[in-house]
């Protein structure tokens, strides 16, 4: 059975978690310390993969997700075309009102 990781990726991870136990491990950009172990793995196997050392891709995101967008994209767009027909609406019945009222006082003479 063949190893998902490599030696040298091994390594690398161990180091980042030393270092983030001694607090030393710092983020990106940002620079701020690292308290998650799980981003502290993830640190190392990023700087492993950047060496060129035996690691999986990062993982793609699935059709899930994907399928998940594209309603979201479909939900705005409902939302949107909503709000235009309830302003048309709305200008609409404030255009007919005055029209009603000029009835009713002429009915009234």
């Amino acid at each position: 059975m063949e190893r998902k990781y490599g030696k040298k990726a091994s390594q690398k991870v161990g180091r980042a978690l030393h270092e983030m136990e001694k607090g030393e491990l710092t983020s990106g950009n940002s620079g701020k310390k690292v308290t998650s172990r799980k981003q502290a793995i993830a640190i190392g196997l990023s700087e492993a993969r950047a060496e060129g050392a035996k690691v999986p891709n990062k993982k793609s995101p699935t059709k899930k997700s994907a399928t998940k967008k594209a309603a979201t994209k479909k939900t705005a767009t409902k939302k949107s075309a909503t709000k235009k027909t309830a302003s048309k609406k709305s200008t609409m019945t404030k255009a007919a009102a005055p029209k009603k009222k000029a009835a009713a006082k002429k009915s009234m003479k």
